[in-house]
């Protein structure tokens, strides 16, 4: 990779981790109309209950009323895990995150959001998929069957 190269992916990785600060905030603000313009039109929010939403402004409309509801004054703690490019305006994330009324001691819920650099120039969510972390089932499986263990485990 050319330094040029190098400095681009820099600066696309930095603009993603500020989307995601972007989107964590709004959240924290309990903003559903800016957490849905974190967005694309036609993106997929897939929350670990396993509910469906399609379009910032579908995610942004129920995510509003959740934080009208049960959601009111939660805050979501995001930690990117890894960043990985593919091709120059499509990245797949990996984070540990959670929500609560403050910060988890241990962050229980995994999520893969997959960002695309729109027309405008900014990053957007695409996709997001949220996982609930299942420890124990985990580590069983890792006990009875050594080779489930992933490599950066």
């Amino acid at each position: 990779m050319t330094d040029n190269a190098h400095l681009a992916r820099e600066t696309d990785a930095t603009a993603i981790r500020a989307l995601l600060e972007e989107s964590r905030a709004a959240w924290n603000h309990g903003d559903g109309p800016a957490y849905g313009r974190c967005f694309t039109h036609d993106a997929t929010d897939v929350t670990f209950a396993g509910t469906v939403y399609r379009g910032g402004s579908e995610i942004g409309r129920a995510h509003q009323a959740l934080f009208d509801g049960f959601l009111k004054g939660t805050e979501l703690t995001v930690e990117i895990n890894d960043i990985r490019f593919y091709g120059a305006d499509t990245a797949v994330v990996t984070t540990y995150g959670d929500v609560g009324k403050r910060r988890p001691k241990r962050l229980g819920k995994l999520a893969t959001y997959t960002v695309v650099r729109e027309s405008d120039g900014r990053w957007r969510i695409a996709a997001v998929q949220k996982t609930q972390r299942k420890r124990l089932m985990e580590a069983v499986s890792f006990r009875l069957q050594p080779a489930t263990r992933p490599a950066s485990h």
